[in-house]
């Protein structure tokens, strides 16, 4: 059996296969309520055969999305309206997951195919970002944000609070925080976008206390049993990844201490002049040292679209869980068509019965 279909048990929660999907912001929510959209795209990736599907970065609160299509769980009403795409994912076999985020400075953004960049300040659309330090992002997202105060800081960990109980209530098995892609968590890490000068800026003890402070109190929430895993940019590509990688290895140590079950390695997207070296699974020597020095189980998307390149990180160590997005795109049956590329002889068997009844006795046909 190859190893992209071996189960991968992490707590109590065991997935079908090593595959998943990760999270793919639709921008399609009103209010950040979701819709049928949502619900169609969700439970057909779900219908594929993936072990893990996880929803999109989901805000803890309105100033927290990315665009004002973003989905949201600030409110009872977003929540329960997450349970029949829940009950959806697991019917068809999947573990359900979502991913609970705050946008810090790159808030009150367009949606991507409506500019992408910062809706302009006369637009009521918009609204106030915060983050560590008022500093702009720039290039496209040129607006200035409210420097947070420790009241700020105190808020918006509360709100990631009251998300995990929402997202835990509406009955999701798996929970990621986002601390990566230049959002709030990873901002307050990043020396490009923290120049405090208290207990949340300067040294890497206190660029990591917000991120690590804010696990601790999900954690205290979030049940035991269940996954609770995180996304995080560990290099930067900015010229000094030797030191930027380091100090991540220190704070997936932290992570691992404070009870995080695993992390996905991605990039930290602080700044808009990074040089990244875009490749298949480029992540993946790296993922695959933050596993061996933080002793914490890792996963990694970017560029993990063949069957081929997902089984030879597994084989080779690299990765646990392989995070396939843009290709469950394409196919939506990725999976199966990963077990007939990687010689598995009655495929059918990783999609639902249904599916399997058809495709095997009418194969000839």
């Amino acid at each position: 059996m190859p190893s992209l279909f071996e189960p991968f048990k992490l707590k109590d929660v065991t997935l079908r296969n090593r595959i998943a999907v990760p999270p793919m912001c639709q921008y399609s929510a009103e209010d950040g309520l979701i819709n049928d959209w949502h619900r169609a795209h969700l439970t057909g990736l779900a219908r594929g055969g993936a072990g893990l599907v996880i929803v999109e970065a989901t805000a803890v609160s309105p100033e927290g999305r990315i665009t004002p299509g973003c989905t949201g769980i600030w409110t009872d009403e977003q929540a329960r309206a997450f349970v029949p795409v829940v009950e959806a994912i697991k019917a068809a076999g999947a573990v359900p997951g979502i991913q609970i985020a705050h946008a810090g400075r790159k808030a009150s953004a367009n949606r991507p195919w409506e500019g992408d960049d910062h809706i302009v300040a006369d637009d009521p659309r918009g609204w106030e970002t915060i983050a560590p330090s008022a500093i702009a992002f720039g290039g496209n997202l040129p607006k200035v944000p409210k420097a947070m105060t420790l009241q700020d800081i105190a808020r918006v960990r509360a709100d990631f609070v009251a998300a995990a109980k929402r997202a835990r209530d509406a009955g999701f098995e798996w929970l990621e925080l986002h601390f990566a892609h230049g959002y709030l968590g990873q901002s307050f890490f990043s020396v490009h976008s923290n120049q405090r000068d208290d207990i949340y800026g300067g040294s890497l003890e206190n660029r990591s206390r917000f991120l690590l402070e804010t696990l601790a109190a999900v954690r205290e929430v979030w049940p035991g049993h269940l996954p609770l895993t995180a996304r995080f940019g560990v290099i930067e590509y900015d010229g000094r990844d030797d030191e930027t990688l380091a100090e991540s290895i220190e704070l997936a140590k932290g992570f691992k201490q404070g009870g995080l079950d695993m992390l996905s390695v991605s990039v930290g997207f602080s700044t808009p002049s990074a040089n990244i070296p875009w490749a298949p699974a480029f992540l993946a020597p790296i993922a695959e040292r933050i596993r061996r020095e933080a002793n914490l189980p890792v996963s990694s998307a970017w560029g993990i679209g063949t069957p081929e390149l997902a089984e030879r990180v597994l084989q080779d160590g690299q990765l646990d869980l392989v995070m396939v997005g843009r290709a469950h795109l394409a196919d939506p049956h990725w999976p199966y068509q990963a077990a007939r590329a990687l010689g598995i002889e009655r495929p059918s068997w990783t999609l639902p019965a249904p599916y399997a009844h058809w495709l095997e006795r009418y194969a000839a046909a």
